[in-house]
């Protein structure tokens, strides 16, 4: 008699390169899951604008370089920063070394704590583009996602209005995934039920 064996490896989102421990973690624990937390928040801006233009796995890798270069991701701190500070991230092989986008961390920090101001939290101000509650997909192949959503054109839009730099529609889709504003997880995958 043959005995049955049963895979035990949880179905995940077809994009997840199992071969990269980090990676997976990232799936499982993080993405997709709704955020609340205005540092949080923070956090995800200041990432998802360095990845324009880069792999979010690239990223990944970097994030406790960006946390300890960046303070933690404290806005009120990163607000403040100055030539010479920029100067030193700039020789910071830890993160993506672009002037650019050092430069838009720091107006990003500064925008920021502007739109908390007005909203009472950042929070506050970034649901909206959602109605207060994550969007549900249903996505059953890779060839189903989409880069950018109308919520995300919207949220773009505005943030750009409101000074934000490197926070395109295909950035602020990749934004909403993050941070569970939208649910992207796959039919089949374990996570979809965050």
């Amino acid at each position: 008699m043959t005995a049955v064996t049963h895979d035990t490896t949880p179905c995940r989102c077809a994009w997840v390169d199992l071969s990269k421990p980090d990676y997976v973690a990232y799936h499982d624990e993080e993405w997709g899951v709704p955020v609340h937390d205005d540092r949080k928040l923070f956090e995800f801006i200041v990432l998802e604008s360095a990845q324009a233009g880069l792999s979010w796995y690239t990223i990944l890798r970097k994030r406790d370089s960006y946390r300890q270069a960046f303070d933690d991701f404290d806005p009120e701190k990163i607000a403040l920063y100055d030539a010479a500070k920029v100067e030193e991230l700039l020789g910071n092989a830890g993160i993506i070394r672009n002037r650019l986008k050092v430069l838009a961390t720091i107006n990003n920090a500064q925008r920021f704590l502007a739109v908390q101001a007005e909203f009472g939290s950042f929070d506050a101000y970034l649901w909206q583009f959602v109605g207060g509650k994550p969007i549900v997909n249903h996505r059953k192949t890779l060839a189903e996602y989409t880069s950018t959503t109308p919520e995300s054109d919207a949220m773009s839009k505005d943030l750009k209005k409101r000074g934000f730099k490197f926070m395109g529609s295909t950035v602020c889709y990749a934004f909403m995934q993050a941070t569970g504003m939208v649910n992207d997880h796959m039919l089949d995958c374990f996570r979809r039920e965050v």
